[in-house]
């Protein structure tokens, strides 16, 4: 498998991929994390000329994919290799500017689907920060040193607070609508309004103010919680920071874990990991994501699972792992597979095994990270825009948090065999919850717990015809009619058109009440997805593809 390769530097069809989505803190080139006891920095300090790819500079700690990658992996090395740390300030290592947002002319250079793709990455990882935000053990304080600008802006909002330095020009901006044509890519609309409960008249007039608000109002309008002057900036942060610190209990330093490299063995049919692989068949835009359950036992105390954690052992964390790395490959280096087939294979009862192990210690801060973690991947499945279909034989092991792959699924398809069964654990019961906070098998059913419960009251494996009659199985074929109907509910996917179905899955995957999360998808899916593609902000004299330059966009003011 190899990743996208960019055109030439400047041409409207480079994208900067990476071969590899993991990095150390070794190997940063954008950001400094450093550990005092319970409080962290983030320090972001953009290398201008080293972008991801050659082309376009990253001026004003603007960021590519590249910086993004760094501070995702900068995140879970917090949660895993630093349990104790309560309090990450996230602020900027330039003088006077703390972030000027996503590198416009990267966006300008790249192809529409990696525009895509990198708001929902970058997104991704800024829910990470507030899935990190627990209000027990951790929190984040966002430290506005300088100008903070659209993506910067939408930073600093994943934080729990900000503080923001009152020197008279600093301020904070969404000037994606005014000076680009687009609207802010990670959620900072949504953000602006729910999260920090912004008025929505204010938030208009404030989104489209290409210069921003500082001071005393930005404070009044809900967009900061503190401004403080630049004499005492340095010395509030700390102290609030110090104060928050003591009202949180963080992990020990028994729960540390140094995340391994995954290394996966890739080849141009796809790769191997240890319990993941990916086999891609480009010329039929098919895929199959296969997924092994334990070789072995989960340990049943905290002491086994952090020796196993510790080794790189844990199945839980590593497979997980794997699947969130494999995903994001999927998304970036294989854009025209529009159909992935899930399949698991050993034994269920070991999958199960470790999710009772896990569950029964689920007050230990290194296993609530590892549960947080499965959550959060398997939320990356539900917003990965390709058609998934479970195929379940008698190999398969879809059980506990392995059946929550088929339930992220679009269709399962299930061989009525007496070999086959599907199984639940504890981890059904909402400890793997979706965007909005629900279980999969309440938005199975649409809201309607009885049918869930129905399932959950199953001890043991579930045989397929059970599985059927309880609303697993999309199609249950028996042996003679199981791979025609397989095979033909594949030619019939693939010859639909994607961008119509990438807009189905994403109506159809999420049901019920509405979460934060599940509208920032939702809207960048549709609106910012749809906005990318309109002569007004991409056409040859858009916003985007103007800017920076001096003659003015030229608009179709057509109101669509």
């Amino acid at each position: 498998m190899q990743a996208e390769k960019p055109s030439q530097p400047g041409s409207p069809a480079a994208s900067p991929v990476p071969a590899t989505f993991e990095t150390h803190p070794s190997r940063y080139r954008h950001w400094k994390l450093s550990v005092n006891g319970p409080i962290a920095r983030l320090e972001m300090a953009v290398r201008e000329d080293e972008p991801l790819v050659p082309g376009y500079q990253l001026k004003l700690n603007s960021y590519d994919l590249g910086v993004d990658i760094e501070l995702a992996d900068a995140v879970q090395r917090i949660r895993f290799g630093h349990p104790e740390v309560s309090v990450v300030v996230v602020t900027s290592g330039r003088e006077r500017v703390f972030c000027s947002g996503a590198n416009i002319h990267m966006l300008g250079q790249s192809t529409h689907g990696f525009k895509v793709n990198f708001c929902k990455y970058t997104n991704e990882t800024r829910l990470g920060i507030e899935d990190a935000t627990d209000g027990k053990s951790r929190t984040f304080l966002a430290a506005l040193n300088g100008p903070c600008a659209g993506g910067g802006y939408e930073l600093a909002m994943a934080c729990a607070e900000i503080i923001l330095i009152d020197d008279g020009s600093s301020a904070v901006s969404l000037p994606e609508v005014p000076l680009l044509g687009v609207l802010p890519g990670t959620g900072g609309l949504t953000r602006l309004i729910d999260k920090r409960k912004v008025r929505r008249d204010r938030a208009d007039v404030f989104s489209t103010l290409a210069e921003g608000i500082r001071g005393k109002r930005s404070v009044e309008w809900g967009l900061v919680d503190q401004v403080v002057p630049r004499s005492r900036f340095a010395e509030k942060v700390d102290e609030r920071a110090r104060t928050l610190a003591q009202q949180l209990t963080p992990g020990t330093a028994a729960d540390t874990v140094e995340l391994e490299p995954l290394s996966p063995t890739v080849t141009s049919e796809g790769l191997r990991y240890r319990f993941v692989e990916l086999k891609v068949d480009r010329p039929h835009r098919v895929a199959n994501l296969i997924i092994q359950a334990p070789d072995a036992p989960a340990p049943t105390t905290i002491e086994g699972v952090r020796e196993q954690a510790k080794s790189g052992n844990l199945w839980a964390l590593r497979a997980f792992r794997e699947l969130d790395d494999a995903l994001l490959r999927l998304r970036f280096h294989e854009p025209t597979v529009g159909l992935v087939l899930l399949r698991t294979r050993g034994k269920s009862e070991l999958v199960t095994q470790s999710d009772e192990a896990l569950g029964k210690l689920a007050e230990h801060y290194l296993v609530r990270e590892v549960q947080r973690h499965q959550a959060r991947v398997l939320r990356r499945l539900d917003q990965t825009s390709r058609t998934f279909f479970a195929i379940v034989d008698p190999e398969s092991c879809f059980a506990g948090s392995l059946l929550e792959t088929l339930l992220a699924a679009d269709r399962s398809y299930v061989l009525e065999d007496a070999g086959v069964s599907l199984r639940v654990s504890v981890m059904n019961r909402g400890g793997l919850p979706m965007n909005d906070g629900a279980s999969r098998l309440t938005a199975r059913f649409c809201g309607r717990p009885g049918l869930a419960d129905a399932v959950l009251a199953e001890e043991g494996p579930i045989d397929a015809s059970t599985a059927d009659k309880l609303g697993l199985c999309t199609v249950l074929a028996d042996e003679i009619d199981f791979e025609d109907t397989l095979r033909l509910a594949i030619e019939e996917r693939l010859s639909l058109s994607p961008d119509a179905l990438t807009g189905l899955e994403q109506n159809l995957r999420f049901t019920g009440r509405e979460g934060m999360e599940q509208r920032i998808f939702g809207r960048l899916s549709a609106w910012q997805n749809w906005i990318f593609t309109r002569s007004n902000a991409t056409g040859a004299r858009g916003a985007l593809t103007s800017y920076g330059k001096p003659e003015r966009p030229v608009f179709d003011w057509n109101r669509t």
